[in-house]
């Protein structure tokens, strides 16, 4: 019996002690626990998929309606009624290369903001890095623009002989990422918020709408009157449309290069000042939750 109590009382000295406790002041973004944690991450980013179409009878197919019925009226109404330029590209080539970087945009930031109060019984029951909720709602969404990118390679198949493809299409990918990342700054920002205060929620929805008409989705931004155009730069998803335009159709819109440097510039300290304050409030996300 001795023996047997020897042994428990060097297995509980050798056993590691984590004493988790909340941070005070400045704190460290500390980034390195979401990549310990990634096999979670790929966990809630699987389970965000199977959920979303989960008893539905199209499944996927509804990652290609939308966006394809939106580029259909606004070709109708835009395009054919309103006779607004596209840059010399087809309109609904031009209309549904912006519509799919906003897609993904606009379903992550929703998805994002709801996220914490979403997966409350989970805060509240086991710890683990916060931040891996938000950045799995935002992978999430890059199912469904997978899909619909096909949509538009066959549409530029069809108009190919408008439409040819340059050297820059190499860039796309980066200007995913920066999709993702202006999704991930701002959701960071909204679902910390949303927290506290709950009728975040009924403000994303408008905040979107609103944002939508200030991006160059059905125009092009050489139609914003030059004063305003440095401005206009500030806003993250402008250098993300026409640096999408840019590398899948060629597009040489006004200041494109400058407006992706803007636009990058403007992503970089959203996302910074989101990570910041994600990190500082979400001590008190067990309470309040």
């Amino acid at each position: 019996m001795q023996q047997m109590a020897s042994v428990l009382d060097d297995m509980s000295s050798e056993a590691p002690v984590i004493i988790i406790r909340p941070s005070r002041g400045w704190v460290s973004l500390d980034l390195r626990d979401v990549w310990e944690y990634r096999e979670l991450l790929y966990f809630l980013v699987w389970r965000n998929i199977r959920v979303r179409y989960k008893q539905t009878v199209l499944g996927a197919t509804w990652a290609v309606l939308q966006p394809f019925l939106t580029m259909v009226v606004f070709s109708v109404f835009f395009g054919r009624l309103a006779n607004i330029p596209s840059d010399g590209f087809p309109y609904p080539v031009f209309s549904y290369a912006a519509l799919l970087p906003w897609q993904l945009f606009a379903r992550a930031v929703t998805d994002c903001s709801n996220s914490l109060v979403a997966n409350q019984r989970l805060i509240t029951k086991v710890y683990f890095p916060r931040l891996a909720i938000p950045i799995s709602a935002v992978l999430g969404g890059l199912v469904d623009f997978g899909i619909a990118f096909l949509v538009l390679l066959g549409m530029m198949f069809y108009y190919r002989d408008r439409v040819v493809i340059t050297a820059a299409v190499w860039t796309l990918p980066l200007f995913i990422l920066l999709t993702m990342a202006t999704a991930l700054a701002v959701g960071l920002w909204l679902s910390a918020l949303n927290v506290q205060y709950r009728d975040v929620r009924h403000m994303v929805p408008f905040i979107i709408q609103l944002w939508f008409y200030a991006t160059p989705i059905v125009y092009s931004s050489s139609l914003v009157p030059e004063g305003f155009r440095a401005l206009y730069g500030l806003n993250p998803m402008v250098g993300v449309v026409e640096g999408f335009r840019w590398a899948l159709l060629g597009s040489q819109a006004w200041g494109t290069r400058t407006l992706v440097v803007v636009s990058t510039l403007a992503v970089a300290v959203l996302l910074f000042g989101g990570l910041v304050y994600f990190r500082r409030t979400e001590r008190i996300f067990a309470d309040v939750v």
